[in-house]
């Protein structure tokens, strides 16, 4: 470890200490997500030891006025390190901010329908991350995730703008994150494009989806949509969309499918 690492985990820890944050505080913020119980022993360790420096690395502010408590940022805490947990906090590194809402958010910026027609305000939002700028979420949305909770799709806005930010990383929004040197970037191209069109076809054939089908919207949305659905619903993304789930363990290295704890999905 060199010697800016070795100061900035210094000064996280002493930041940590003052926080004061326990791990009867955070395992009681974090009790009623059920992903949860895939993470235990050392992985559950680690989790929440990232949670901390999440915090502790980044600022967080109250938009309109709200006022979150401990737990809500432990909560968020947490949702956000579960797809970077064998990543590193690092992936982060680039940003600073996160505003959390009480409800939905009306953006400050004019906003084009499919129609064309450009109004003066956008519509209420659950979550926005900006490019090397704040992740923006409504807590009632966080607190709405689950396996099902989008009309009978997997939804987590949390994992939903933390994968945008991870996607962020390589060349801007465009649903190809940077890929690991034992992935191929050719191979998530096409799997990832072939999906694409096959969901496409089936939305206009009036077909059930696997997932929310916002993420047909453009390919950014597409890579956070199913990132969300694998972390929330994996064993049903692994049956419905198995190359896509496949390409995402890689990214991911992590199989949630394959956890030993039982979650209730679809």
């Amino acid at each position: 470890m060199n010697i800016f690492k070795s100061f900035r985990h210094w000064r996280e820890n002493r930041r940590i200490n003052k926080m004061g944050f326990t791990t009867e505080q955070w395992e009681r913020a974090i009790a009623d997500w059920p992903v949860m119980l895939r993470y235990q022993a050392a992985e559950r360790e680690k989790l929440r030891s990232m949670a901390f420096r999440f915090i502790a690395r980044k600022n967080f502010a109250g938009g309109s006025g709200f006022q979150f408590t401990d737990a809500m940022l432990l909560k968020i805490a947490t949702m956000a390190c579960v797809p970077i947990l064998h990543l590193g906090l690092h992936w982060y590194d680039r940003w600073q901010t996160v505003i959390i809402y009480e409800g939905g958010f009306v953006p400050n910026r004019p906003y084009r329908t499919n129609d064309g027609i450009v109004h003066s305000e956008s519509p209420h939002l659950s979550g926005e991350a900006w490019y090397r700028g704040p992740v923006i979420l409504s807590w009632q949305a966080v607190t709405e995730s689950g396996p099902h909770a989008y009309n009978g799709k997997a939804s987590n806005v949390v994992i939903h703008e933390l994968a945008h930010k991870l996607d962020m990383l390589r060349d801007g929004a465009n649903g190809a994150p940077p890929m690991h040197p034992d992935m191929q970037p050719g191979e998530w191209h096409a799997i990832f494009t072939k999906a694409w069109n096959r969901l496409q076809h089936d939305f206009e054939s009036y077909r059930e989806l696997p997932i929310n089908d916002y993420g047909l919207t453009s390919p950014a949305e597409f890579f956070a949509v199913c990132s969300e659905t694998f972390f929330e619903s994996p064993k049903y993304m692994q049956e419905h969309m198995p190359a896509v789930y496949r390409l995402l363990c890689q990214f991911y290295r992590q199989h949630p499918a394959s956890a030993t704890a039982t979650i209730k999905e679809h």
